[in-house]
């Protein structure tokens, strides 16, 4: 049996709390995902943003907001459910553009600092955020029109387990993304705070078939590691971004490209 305590605010779109935890049997969240105390810190979620996606790290939130929308866009009046949502960066943008959205997310910090985005934004009303647990979602089957977890599935240890349970509240579409194994992060992925886990295009394709889904589309994106971008100012990045784009282009760009972003279907 799962209980889930709201926190309600009136005048949400949604006619829903704005705030919720999720509560299991014996313990409030239960996650298999890396580096969980780290992604939970308050300073980790202060600067998260500013870390990643300031300077060059610019294109690549760019890219990532695309990537999300080519897959599921228009969203305007769709259900959407966004998993791992960390600062709501994506959740703020769907709102934005007229889906009704919910995001989830572990840390209430993040949470914390995405309903900071969403009133910057003007629609602190039409979202609604919810701390919880990834592999064991509040909702309904079939619950949604689409589904997204961007940044999630490099750390999740148990993947089929994540898949299945976000295709169980999908109607309709599913997107995420993953670092391939095959390119320039296997190099000094060791080197990261808590490390990715990487796949490649087989294993995903495998991932995807046994969650019951129908591969719709995907594509394979940044050659150079994203490390780079985020440590350079916007304008040399977006030079080395145009040479990027060209040798992704190329035969080589598909097999050593480092990220790959997923769209599936039900």
């Amino acid at each position: 049996m799962r209980v889930v305590a709201h926190s309600s605010t009136s005048g949400n779109r949604l006619s829903q709390s704005v705030s919720s935890i999720v509560l299991f049997p014996g313990q409030i969240i239960s996650v298999s995902v890396k580096g969980q105390e780290w992604y939970q810190a308050t300073d980790v979620a202060q600067e998260y943003d500013d870390k990643r996606f300031s300077q060059g790290g610019r294109l690549i939130d760019r890219r990532e907001k695309e990537a999300v929308l080519d897959a599921i866009g228009p969203v305007e009046d769709k259900k959407v459910l966004e998993i791992a949502c960390g600062t709501g960066r994506f959740t703020t943008m769907l709102a934005e553009l007229g889906a009704d959205i919910v995001g989830l997310d572990i840390s209430a910090q993040m949470l914390n600092e995405a309903r900071s985005k969403a009133k910057a934004a003007g629609v602190r009303d039409t979202v609604e955020f919810m701390r919880g647990d990834a592999g064991r979602l509040p909702f309904e089957d079939d619950e949604f029109d689409a589904v997204i977890a961007m940044r999630f599935f490099h750390l999740a240890d148990t993947p089929a387990e994540y898949l299945a349970e976000i295709r169980r509240v999908s109607a309709g579409d599913v997107m995420f993304d993953t670092f391939k194994s095959s390119s320039t992060r296997s190099i000094y992925n060791w080197a990261l705070p808590m490390g990715s886990r990487l796949y490649s295009r087989s294993e995903v394709k495998s991932l995807v078939k046994g969650a019951g889904l129908e591969m719709v589309d995907n594509s394979h994106d940044f050659l150079l590691p994203y490390g780079l971008y985020r440590s350079i100012p916007n304008g040399l990045a977006s030079a080395f971004r145009r040479v990027d784009t060209t040798l992704g282009k190329t035969p080589i760009g598909g097999p050593l490209a480092s990220v790959s972003y997923w769209h599936a279907t039900v």
